[in-house]
C-alpha cells in the first residue's frame, strides 16, 4: 500500500522548488507564467498550484521550438551541458520536435524504464532481452535499452529482417522481447512453417510492448500471448515526457504511473476539472525529475480511465485512445493534419486522399494524389522522400486519374479504410 499523504507532500515539494525556479528565467516557462499573473508568493499550496498555473499545450511547445530553433527556449542549462539528442514522430502539424536531455535527466528516465522491467519479474543476470526496433531518433528506444544494459543482456534487432530477428533470438536465447503491439502479432504469426524457426527453439517467455494501445486491448493481448506462449506486459511514454508507466505480474490491464517521477491528473478536456475515481480523461503529466527540459500539467492527448489500486494512481485498461485522431504505424504516431500539412506544402497536388488498410497484422497507408501530369513522376518521389523524412516510415504516393478523388464543400474526409 502507497501512504498517498506522503506521495503527495513531496510531489508538491518538488513541484513548488520547480515553479519558483522558472518564474525567474527567461524562457519558455518564466514568460508563461509571469502572463498568467503568477508570482513567488502565488502558489504555496497544492491547491493554488491546480487552481493558477496553466496548462500547457503541443501547440504551445511545437510554437517554441519554432520560434527558438531547434531546441525552443525550454532548456535550464546551458546548451554545451546537454548530451542526449531525441526527436518526436511528429505533431498534428507535421513538424517534428528534438529534444535534448542532460546526462542527469537521461538517468533519471532510465531510473524509469528499470521499473518497467521490474514490474515484469526480470531477472538480473539471467533474462536476455531482444529489441525489435529500428533505433531511429524517437527516445523510447534509446532508454529502454540503455536502461537494459545496466542489468541484462541487452540484444539489438535494428535494421534486420522479421526472419533474421527471430533466428537471432532463437540463436542467442533471448528471454523478453521488446517492440510494438502490432509487430509483436507480426512476428509471432511467423513462428513456425513461415520462418522455419519453431516455437520449441525459443526462449521468449515474456513480450513488453510500448508505442500503441494494443498491449493493454484485452484481443490484441490474447493473441500475442497464444502466438508466443508468453505473458505480454505493456508501457507507455512520450518523447516530450518520459517513460511514465509500467504494469505488475500481479496486476494485468492497469498501467501504473511513475509518480515518484511524474505529478499526474486526468482531467476533463473541456472543463480541465479533475476527473473522479473510475472516470475518463485527457492524462495530463508534469515531470519532476527530468528537469533539463521541464513540461508542467502538459497535456499528453491520451484518453485513460483513472484508477486508484493500493494507492497507487493507474490507467485502468491502459491507454485507450487519443483526444485527437491518429494512426499508428510500426509504433510511430501518424496523425491526418499531419499528412496534409506535407501535402500542402506541394501546390501541385489538386487533390489527396488516404487509404489505410491492415498487411500481417500491422497497419499501413497509401497517399493517393492527383496531379498534372507533366509534373508527376518527380512530384512522387520529393513527396515520398519528405514523408520518409518526416515519419521515418516509406509511405507509397500512387497518382490516380484527374477527377477521380470526391471533391468536398464542407468538412473533408481524405481518409479511408480499404480492405
Amino acid at each position: 500500500m502507497i501512504d498517498r499523504a506522503s506521495l503527495r507532500s513531496n510531489q508538491w515539494q518538488r513541484l513548488r522548488a520547480m515553479v519558483a525556479s522558472l518564474l525567474t528565467s527567461q524562457g519558455f516557462y518564466g514568460q508563461k507564467f509571469r502572463d498568467a499573473g503568477i508570482r513567488p508568493s502565488s502558489v504555496n499550496r497544492m491547491e493554488e498550484f491546480l487552481q493558477k498555473v496553466p496548462f500547457t499545450t503541443k501547440a504551445e511547445i511545437l510554437a517554441d521550438h519554432l520560434a527558438f530553433p531547434p531546441f525552443g527556449s525550454n532548456l535550464t542549462k546551458a546548451l554545451t551541458e546537454y548530451t542526449r539528442f531525441c526527436q518526436t514522430s511528429g505533431t498534428s502539424s507535421g513538424q517534428p520536435m528534438a529534444w535534448a536531455d542532460t546526462a542527469e535527466s537521461w538517468e533519471a528516465m532510465l531510473a524509469c524504464w528499470r521499473r518497467v522491467y521490474d514490474g515484469a519479474d526480470l531477472v538480473k543476470g539471467k533474462d536476455r532481452i531482444f529489441f525489435a526496433f529500428s533505433f531511429g531518433p524517437f527516445l523510447g528506444f534509446w532508454t529502454a535499452y540503455e536502461a537494459a544494459t545496466r542489468d541484462f543482456l541487452a540484444i539489438p534487432g535494428g535494421g534486420l529482417s522479421s526472419q533474421a530477428r527471430l533466428e537471432m533470438m532463437a540463436r542467442y536465447g533471448a528471454t523478453t522481447l521488446c517492440c510494438t503491439p502490432t509487430y509483436a502479432l507480426r512476428l509471432g504469426e511467423l513462428i513456425g512453417e513461415s520462418s522455419g524457426v519453431e516455437r520449441l527453439s525459443l526462449r521468449v517467455n515474456k513480450i513488453i510492448v510500448a508505442g500503441e494501445p494494443g498491449g493493454s486491448i484485452p484481443e490484441v493481448r490474447a493473441r500475442i500471448e497464444k502466438l508466443w506462449d508468453a505473458r505480454v506486459y505493456d508501457h507507455h511514454g512520450m518523447t516530450e515526457v518520459g517513460p511514465v508507466s509500467y504494469e505488475l505480474t500481479a496486476m494485468p490491464g492497469h498501467l501504473i504511473v511513475i509518480e515518484e517521477a511524474y505529478f499526474a491528473e486526468v482531467i476533463d478536456p473541456d472543463t480541465g476539472e479533475e476527473v473522479a475515481e473510475g472516470g475518463q480523461g485527457e492524462l495530463v503529466l508534469t515531470n519532476l525529475e527530468r528537469s533539463s527540459c521541464p513540461l508542467i500539467r502538459y497535456r499528453t492527448g491520451d484518453w485513460v480511465k483513472k484508477s486508484l489500486v493500493d494507492g497507487r494512481l493507474t490507467l485502468e485498461g491502459g491507454v485507450i485512445g487519443r483526444v485527437d485522431d491518429m494512426v499508428v504505424l510500426r509504433g510511430v504516431n501518424v496523425y491526418p493534419s499531419a499528412i496534409e500539412s506535407i501535402v500542402r506544402q506541394f501546390p501541385e497536388v489538386v487533390e489527396f486522399m488516404v487509404e489505410q488498410r491492415k498487411i500481417d497484422a500491422m497497419h499501413e497507408i497509401d497517399l493517393l494524389i492527383e496531379v498534372p501530369g507533366n509534373v508527376a513522376k518527380s512530384l512522387l518521389k520529393k513527396l515520398e522522400a519528405k514523408l520518409r523524412d518526416t515519419f521515418s516510415l516509406r509511405i507509397p504516393v500512387r497518382l490516380v486519374e484527374s477527377g477521380s478523388l470526391p471533391r468536398h464543400e464542407f468538412k473533408a474526409k481524405r481518409w479511408r479504410v480499404v480492405d
